[in-house]
């Protein structure tokens, strides 16, 4: 049997594309030759098989009162379960988390991942070795975010608490015992400045092959 990564992620695991002339299909999603699940998935090899879980708008663990089911903890036991044995799970959630309407923090949102990755933890998932998780922080949401209309339902500081959530993410990931990765400068589009663009899914796949092979059991 394949070694298996699972990608749990929002919008940026999901692929979507905001501005469709950076699109080779010109639509609304990256596509095969350009996701950054798919890119790692060519870069492993065939021994690995990489599974994409990416649903734009999800968080960690906050309910959005606008979109239901958008938190992963509440559906983290049945997607690991669904996909097991999972010998890798790579966590990329936070920027949803900064909106305004759900009133957290970069602290609370960090609070939100341990409680995250504690549920997944314990899931009966991970066959015969030890819970194996790599959280990543997202790329910081740009400022100009605000010039966007998509920016405007966001809210206001959602750029600044994106900017410190690295620096939490790492604290969660050593009192966690877990892997960790800055995505930091995988680059954005220029419409939303907040989604990855197709340079941006090729340079966190980049990384990501770099670092994966020696995380896995």
């Amino acid at each position: 049997m394949r070694k298996h990564i699972l990608c749990l992620g929002d919008s940026n695991t999901h692929g979507y594309c905001a501005d469709p002339a950076d699109c080779a299909d010109g639509g609304i999603r990256f596509n095969e030759d350009e996701r950054w699940t798919c890119l790692l998935q060519k870069a492993l090899g065939p021994a690995v098989l990489v599974t994409e879980e990416g649903l734009s708008g999800r968080t960690t663990v906050f309910p959005d009162p606008l979109h239901e089911s958008m938190d992963a903890l509440s559906c983290a036991y049945a997607l690991l379960k669904s996909h097991e044995v999972v010998d890798l799970l790579i966590i990329m959630l936070g920027t949803n988390d900064t909106k305004e309407r759900l009133g957290a923090n970069a602290a609370c949102i960090a609070i939100g991942m341990e409680r995250l990755v504690r549920k997944c933890q314990s899931v009966d998932c991970w066959g015969t070795h030890a819970p194996n998780i790599l959280i990543v922080a997202p790329p910081p949401i740009d400022p100009h975010m605000y010039d966007n209309e998509c920016g405007e339902a966001m809210g206001a500081g959602c750029p600044e608490k994106s900017e410190q959530l690295a620096r939490y993410f790492q604290k969660t990931a050593d009192l966690t015992g877990c892997h960790f990765m800055d995505a930091r400068g995988c680059e954005f589009n220029h419409v939303d400045y907040m989604h990855l663009c197709r340079k941006g899914h090729s340079q966190l796949a980049a990384r990501l092959a770099e670092l994966v092979p020696g995380l896995l059991p």
